[in-house]
């Protein structure tokens, strides 16, 4: 049986997640600091008070999945700035570094004996960590926190190519979540569908690029 461990497992983007493996027959973990009805009537195995935000408290949060041998490591969780040139609080932006992009990559490092050989590593990022593709300036917080994490997911690629475990940077669309006020123009259940096929066809020959979920290639 495949197992997954899937973070802000909670709502949004990781509870279609979780749905999508449980109705594949999947061990599912579901991550997150605070469950939800939704959550704990899904199927999977939840996992509570694992806060990315606060990395040094990881150890001990995951210290429930010790035994746990993990084929999918999704790192879903993560928070939304929208500074401003003239309207930035450094407090808000460091959080967005600490939950998007320090708290995906010490949670991986956290659970790297978890993981099977092969294994797969899933980022979800955002093109909006995208250099080139940065149309529009602002929030500044969210695209440097992405950039950062784009930058640890690729270097995670290279150092774990030998132990046979494959990343992928995933920007699943414009999703109608909390995080935006639900005003995007996919379903969080379109956007896992996209998200699930793109770590299927995630392999060492690929692992480390920067793929949208509906399968473009993203610029860095």
């Amino acid at each position: 049986m495949t197992t997954v461990v899937i973070t802000g497992a909670n709502r949004g983007i990781g509870l279609e997640l979780v749905h999508h493996y449980v109705a594949k027959g999947c061990d599912v973990y579901g991550l997150c600091r605070n469950s939800s009805d939704a959550l704990n009537s899904s199927g999977a195995t939840v996992v509570d008070k694992v806060d990315v935000g606060q990395p040094e408290q990881l150890p001990e949060a995951l210290a429930r999945l010790k035994d746990v041998k993990i084929d999918i490591l999704i790192n879903n969780a993560g928070v939304l700035g929208r500074e401003t040139i003239d309207d930035w609080d450094p407090h808000t932006i460091e959080h967005q570094f600490r939950v998007n992009a320090m708290g995906p990559l010490l949670l991986t490092q956290c659970l790297l004996k978890n993981l099977k050989n092969p294994a797969k590593v899933a980022m979800i990022t955002s093109r909006m960590g995208s250099m080139s593709d940065n149309g529009s300036g602002g929030y500044y917080g969210y695209r440097m926190s992405k950039a950062a994490l784009n930058a640890a997911g690729v270097s995670l690629a290279r150092d774990l190519a030998e132990r046979g475990i494959a990343v992928a940077l995933l920007h699943p669309g414009y999703v109608q979540t909390e995080m935006v006020s639900y005003g995007g123009d996919i379903s969080p259940d379109v956007a896992a569908q996209r998200l699930a096929q793109r770590i299927e066809g995630l392999n060492i020959e690929n692992s480390g690029s920067f793929w949208h979920a509906n399968g473009e290639l993203l610029p860095w």
